[in-house]
C-alpha cells in the first residue's frame, strides 16, 4: 500500500539564512558543553523512571530491522514531543490530524521513558512511537534520511538541529508553542541568537492574541503565526474516558459511592505533605474523605509513601489496585490513593470533588488547570501559576477559581468548598464557560499546521 502524502517527494531544498547558520554554529559549539553539564541529572532521572534501556539506540538515530522497515514506508507526519504533558497534547493533535486527513500516518517521537509509556499504547497501523534522536547534526540527519517525513511538528520545544536539517531538506515545519514569562525573559536576553532559529519555522499555532507580538519579537514573521486557541484546553480529540473503570477501582478498594474526594493534580515535592496534613485536619468533619495524590513525576512514589507514612496515613498505590480484584468489596477505605502510574490524570479528575493544582505552592509555573475544569470540578491553586496566567486571571476576575498563598489558606479554601456543594457547582460552571472559548482549538491548530487554513 502506498502511504505517501501528495507533494511529499517534491520538496525544494532550502539554503539557510546567514544569521541562522551563525546561530547554529554557536549552538553546536555550546551543545556538547551543556549536554555534559546536564548529563548527570538526566541519567539520574532515567534511572528513577526506569525503562531507559529499552530502545536506547533510537536516541542515537539507530533502529532495529523492524523499526527501519516500518519507518522507511514514508509519508509520515513527524510530531516531536518531550515528556508526559507534551505527549498527551501530541496524541490529541495526532488523532485530530488522522480525523481530518485519514490517509495521514503519524510518527510520534518522545524524549522521556514516561512520555513513551503514555504514547506507546496508542501505537498502531497509523501511529508509530519512538524516542527522539539526540539533537546532533549527524544523528538527526540519519533519522531524517530514514523517515523522510512530509511535515515536522514541534510540541512546545524546538530542537535547533532537527529544525534546521528539516528546513534544509524542504520539509514543512510547524510549532505549537508554550512561552512562559520566564522563558520569554530568557529568550529575550539572547534574541540575537534564538530569533534566527525561530525564524526558520513555517507555521506557528499560537494560543492567545497576546502571543503574536511575543513570537514576532523572537523572530517569527507575523504572517506565519495564527491564533488558534490552546489545544491543551480543548476537550475535543481527548480520547475515551476511563472514569467509570476508575470508579470501580475505588469501590473495590472500599471507597463508598459519593465519598468526597480531594485530588492533588501534578504535585511537586512538599505539596503532598501539605495535602496530607490538611487531610488529617479535615477528615473529622468530612467522613469518608479520600485524598488522591497524582505526582507530576510517578517515579517519586516511593519517596512520597515514606513521607506520608510519617503522618500515620493508610496509603494504597494505584498500581496495587489493578482491576480491583485484590480487594474485598466494602473493605476499609484507604486514606490516600497514590497514583503511581502515568497518563491517567485526566480521568481521575472526573472523580474529584475539589481539585488542587500542583506546582503552585512549593514550585513555580503551575500545571494545567483546565482539565479538571472541563470535567466540571472547582480548582484551587497557589500563587505560582505563571505558565497559565491568561486563563487564571480570567477565572479569578470571574470568581471561577480560588487562589491561596499558603497551606493555611489552602485548608480554609478546601473546607469551604467541601461544605458548600452549590458554591462548588457555581465556581466550576463559571470556569468551564471561560475555558470553552478554546473549544475547537485542536481542529484549528491542525488546519494551520497542515496548511489547510
Amino acid at each position: 500500500m502506498n502511504h505517501s502524502v501528495p507533494g511529499a517527494d517534491r520538496r525544494i531544498p532550502v539554503l539557510l539564512p546567514a544569521a541562522a547558520r551563525r546561530s547554529l554554529a554557536i549552538y553546536n559549539l555550546l551543545f556538547p558543553v551543556f549536554f555534559l553539564f546536564l548529563l548527570p541529572g538526566y541519567l539520574v532521572r532515567m534511572f528513577r523512571r526506569g525503562g531507559y534501556r529499552g530502545k536506547f539506540l533510537q536516541r542515537l538515530g539507530m533502529y532495529c530491522a523492524a523499526d527501519r522497515q516500518e519507518l522507511q514506508q514514508g509519508g509520515w507526519t513527524w510530531i516531536h514531543s518531550i515528556s508526559v504533558g507534551e505527549t498527551l497534547l501530541a496524541l490529541k493533535v495526532a488523532r485530530e490530524i488522522r480525523r481530518v486527513e485519514p490517509h495521514r500516518r503519524i510518527f510520534l517521537s518522545v524524549t522521556t521513558s514516561t512520555g513513551y509509556a503514555v504514547a506507546a499504547p496508542a501505537a498502531g497501523e497509523w501511529l508509530a512511537v519512538i524516542y527522539n534522536p539526540l539533537d546532533l547534526r549527524s544523528i538527526v540527519r540519519r533519522a531524517l534520511a530514514l523517515v523522510q517525513p512530509s511535515d515536522l511538528i514541534f510540541i512546545e520545544a524546538i530542537w535547533p538541529n532537527l529544525l534546521a536539517e528539516a528546513k534544509k531538506q524542504g520539509i514543512t515545519t510547524g510549532f505549537i508553542p508554550r512561552l512562559s514569562p520566564r522563558s520569554e525573559r530568557r529568550f529575550g536576553k539572547v534574541a540575537w541568537l534564538v530569533a534566527p532559529i525561530f525564524g526558520l519555522l513555517d507555521r506557528v499555532a499560537a494560543a492567545e492574541p497576546a502571543d503574536l507580538p511575543r513570537w514576532q519579537s523572537l523572530g517569527v514573521p507575523a504572517e506565519r503565526i495564527t491564533v488558534t486557541g490552546n489545544s491543551k484546553f480543548d476537550s475535543a480529540a481527548a480520547g475515551e474516558s476511563r472514569a467509570e473503570e476508575f470508579q470501580k477501582l475505588l469501590a473495590g478498594a472500599g471507597v463508598s459511592p459519593g465519598a468526597p474526594v480531594l485530588l492533588g493534580g501534578s504535585t511537586f515535592p512538599g505539596e503532598e505533605l501539605i495535602l496530607a496534613e490538611l487531610y488529617l485536619q479535615l477528615r473529622t468533619n468530612f467522613p469518608g474523605l479520600l485524598l488522591i495524590v497524582v505526582p507530576r513525576h510517578a517515579e517519586r512514589a516511593d519517596e512520597i509513601v515514606r513521607e506520608l507514612r510519617a503522618v500515620d496515613l493508610q496509603i494504597v498505590r494505584r498500581t496495587a489496585l489493578g482491576d480491583a480484584t485484590g480487594f474485598v468489596q466494602n473493605a476499609k477505605a484507604p486514606d490516600v490513593l497514590l497514583i503511581d502510574s502515568t497518563g491517567e490524570l485526566r480521568d481521575w479528575y472526573q472523580l474529584a470533588t475539589v481539585v488542587f493544582i500542583g506546582k503552585s505552592l512549593t514550585a513555580t509555573g503551575g500545571q494545567n488547570p483546565v482539565e479538571p475544569v472541563l470535567a466540571g470540578k472547582p480548582v484551587i491553586f497557589g500563587p505560582n501559576m505563571q505558565n497559565f496566567e491568561p486563563i487564571v486571571s480570567q477565572w479569578l476576575s470571574a470568581d471561577a477559581a480560588l487562589r491561596v498563598s499558603d497551606a493555611e489558606e489552602l485548608k480554609q479554601a478546601v473546607q469551604a468548598l467541601l461544605a458548600d456543594p452549590s458554591r462548588r457547582t457555581a465556581i466550576a460552571e463559571r470556569a468551564r464557560a471561560i475555558a470553552l472559548a478554546h473549544e475547537g482549538a485542536t481542529y484549528r491548530t491542525v488546519q494551520v499546521l497542515l496548511g489547510r487554513a
